[in-house]
């Protein structure tokens, strides 16, 4: 039993975690915008703003929603197992609960903010379905093959410079900032639902379809990866596998770390995609090296809180941020600065922290993930499961 609610706290933390480096690397695109991001030359930064931007998009962006990608995976197993032991229909609540993610995604993106990644999750959730009674060996030569595919086709690829002309992303971005920092709420949103962007001008309609329907699959090894940590039941014991989380860190963050330094100045969006995926492997050994030295902290705790009301804080960062940055909130649209965002951004996460850490001593779910309970077992209570010897509470479902 000890073992297996040190796994509860250990990937509960690493989610609350994930959630910080989110909101950093989001933080960006609440204050620019989707492109308005990749162009920061549009915008006037103080030397301090350019170190903390070289910074977010080196160790930071595109290095921790594959965590969180991989603790999708890695919960889908455990909920798996969990409805296994109540007797309960396995693919039937996966897809119920798949469908509940689209639904809000959907809802989050037409509505609060164009960066959503709940609608890939819910995709993703009915594809995965088909991996959910495979062995830990074939889920593990599913994610390899995928993830060297994805290297060979990103890193071979040659990248066109002049997709999108300068002028074209320039006045699309130009026009954003105007609208997301003085526009109302009804005038931000049209702008996000128009579907005029820089990208659908240059693209037909069926490379559009195709890039939508192939961008899912490039976080699927993310996805596998995860199911296969947990089925092979690792983080259960991190004083017993110190050394592979070692061995992780190690390399993980050395490698990944070199390639998206290399990828953002050169620049080259391959290696900084690839090394992006590699770098998060690196800190979820570094946070299984963390866990296996430490027996208990409040920061680490912290991060278990957020962690458990991941749903709900994730939508929250959204409220909050876009109240922030948005016309209709403070209209700090483009002017804060990367490094007053990013001190924003941390002191909103320990904001989330505390409310967090009060909030699970008195309920046990949060608010949206209660209700994706209620939608999932399609019940206000859920069933409990069969008393079996040996085997435990359910952990992540």
């Amino acid at each position: 039993m000890e073992n297996a609610n040190k796994r509860v706290q250990m990937i509960d933390g690493l989610r609350g975690f994930s959630l910080l480096g989110i909101l950093l690397a989001n933080i960006l695109i609440f204050q620019y915008g989707l492109w308005g991001k990749d162009t920061i030359h549009l915008f006037t930064l103080t030397p301090v703003d350019e170190w903390f931007y070289r910074f977010t998009k080196i160790a930071v962006e595109g290095s921790f929603m594959p965590i969180f990608t991989f603790l999708f995976g890695y919960s889908m197993i455990m909920m798996r197992d969990s409805l296994e032991r109540k007797n309960l229909r396995i693919k039937w609540h996966f897809f119920r609960r798949s469908l509940l993610l689209l639904i809000i995604g959907i809802l989050h993106s037409t509505f609060l903010w164009e960066g959503d990644i709940l609608v890939a999750y819910g995709l993703m959730g009915f594809f995965l379905l088909m991996f959910l009674n495979r062995k830990a060996k074939t889920m593990l030569l599913w994610g390899l093959c995928l993830f060297i595919l994805l290297t060979s086709v990103t890193l071979l690829t040659p990248v066109d410079e002049e997709l999108i002309e300068p002028a074209k992303m320039e006045a699309h971005v130009m026009q954003t900032t105007k609208i997301y920092e003085n526009g109302s709420y009804m005038e931000i949103f049209e702008h996000r639902n128009s579907g005029e962007d820089p990208l659908t001008e240059e693209l037909s309609e069926g490379e559009l379809l195709f890039m939508l329907l192939l961008t899912p699959f490039t976080i699927l090894p993310m996805f596998l990866f995860g199911m296969y940590a947990a089925k092979r039941k690792l983080f259960i014991q991190p004083k017993q596998e110190k050394k592979l989380y070692w061995i992780g860190a190690i390399v993980g963050i050395t490698l990944g770390f070199t390639m998206k330094t290399y990828g953002f100045f050169m620049p080259n969006e391959g290696f900084v995609g690839i090394g992006g995926i590699i770098l998060s492997l690196g800190y979820i050994s570094l946070f299984g090296v963390i866990y296996s030295a430490v027996a208990s902290s409040r920061l680490l705790t912290g991060f278990e809180n957020v962690g458990k009301l991941s749903l709900t804080n994730y939508i929250l960062q959204t409220v909050i941020c876009t109240t922030i940055f948005y016309g209709y909130g403070l209209g700090l649209f483009g002017n804060l600065g990367v490094f007053a965002a990013t001190t924003i951004g941390i002191a909103i996460f320990a904001v989330q922290i505390v409310l967090s850490s009060f909030y699970v001593k008195h309920f046990r779910y949060g608010p949206l993930e209660k209700m994706m309970r209620i939608g999932t077992y399609l019940s206000f209570s859920i069933p409990k499961q069969r008393k079996v010897k040996g085997n435990s509470a359910e952990a992540n479902g």
